[in-house]
């Protein structure tokens, strides 16, 4: 439902009714992108910010929720890595914080349902499958995120278009539709296969609040439609990046059957170098397909008021 306030265009979902947010938009929980300065942003503008735990330590994790409060009153989220050696710790600082989503990825949060849903924490688990939608809302979950191979980062293999429309069928609880999304087309889209929401990544990346290194943001500027590669498949870890020196490096390996230890040793520490230290040749440039559509630094705030005004317009 369409709601003007404040001259604004908001929407009214079951998304938005669930997390008490007054756009239905997600930020991804990227790992060493997804920090304080920008989850606060996209929750001071109206959508749902996300800390992005990634493999970071609890002590860590805490300060970052700390910092958001200090910054905005709005509603934010945690993403929890569940293969973190200190998920277990962070699992319990999000109950310490009062933090009220929880987004997690790579593992089944089954284990710590119970102590969240007792503290009045929304979990909601990343899927990439119809199974694995299914057992996430048996074991509790309020919602899921459908992602898309589009996506960047560690992917699955069914496409957003493909797979959101059939976990909408398969659950009963809300869907986000996350991979491939960046402006009010994709939103729209989203909408009309059944999620109540999207959850984007690459966008976010070149806000004006994100601290991503300026290479980094030019990076995804100038990419283009085919500019990302998929490394990893050999090994059961796909991962999507744009093109660079580490992932023809990578592929070659991958090609001449290199052991998954030697792979691992090509890109280990790579996204913190590419992220903080703006080394975009020999790190790991992570981003979706969609950058070839992301033109421009904007504020969080410009970034979700043009998706919704271009998304009114094209569902009215």
């Amino acid at each position: 439902m369409w709601l003007r306030e404040n001259g604004k265009q908001i929407m009214k979902t079951k998304i938005t009714e669930l997390l008490g947010i007054a756009y239905p938009i997600i930020q991804g929980g990227m790992a060493w992108v997804a920090e304080y300065h920008l989850a606060a942003a996209v929750s001071e503008a109206g959508g749902l910010g996300i800390i992005g735990a990634g493999g970071a330590p609890a002590t860590f994790v805490r300060e970052q929720i700390q910092k958001v409060k200090e910054i905005t009153d709005k509603p934010f989220g945690v993403n929890i890595m569940l293969m973190n050696p200190e998920a277990d710790a962070i699992a319990q600082v999000v109950v310490d914080e009062g933090v009220k989503v929880v987004t997690t990825g790579a593992g089944n949060p089954g284990k710590y349902m119970a102590m969240w849903k007792e503290a009045g924490i929304k979990v909601i688990p990343v899927i990439a499958s119809v199974a694995l939608a299914k057992m996430m809302e048996r074991a509790g979950a309020d919602a899921v995120i459908a992602e898309g191979m589009e996506s960047g980062g560690h992917i699955g293999e069914s496409t957003t278009m493909t797979l959101v429309p059939q976990v909408v069928d398969a659950v009963t609880i809300p869907v986000i539709a996350a991979g491939g999304i960046a402006d009010g087309r994709g939103f729209a889209a989203a909408l009309m296969l059944g999620a109540q929401a999207v959850q984007m990544g690459t966008r976010f990346v070149v806000a004006k609040e994100s601290i991503v290194h300026e290479n980094y943001k030019q990076k995804v500027i100038a990419a283009k439609d085919i500019d990302t590669a998929v490394t990893g498949r050999s090994t059961g870890h796909p991962i999507r990046c744009i093109r660079n020196k580490t992932t023809r490096e990578y592929l070659k390996l991958e090609q001449e059957g290199a052991t998954l230890e030697e792979l691992e040793k090509l890109t280990l520490g790579g996204l913190r170098k590419a992220v903080i230290e703006g080394d975009v040749v020999g790190g790991s440039v992570m981003a979706g397909q969609i950058a070839g559509l992301v033109k421009k630094e904007q504020t969080c705030a410009e970034m979700i008021q043009e998706i919704m005004e271009q998304a009114a317009g094209l569902l009215q």
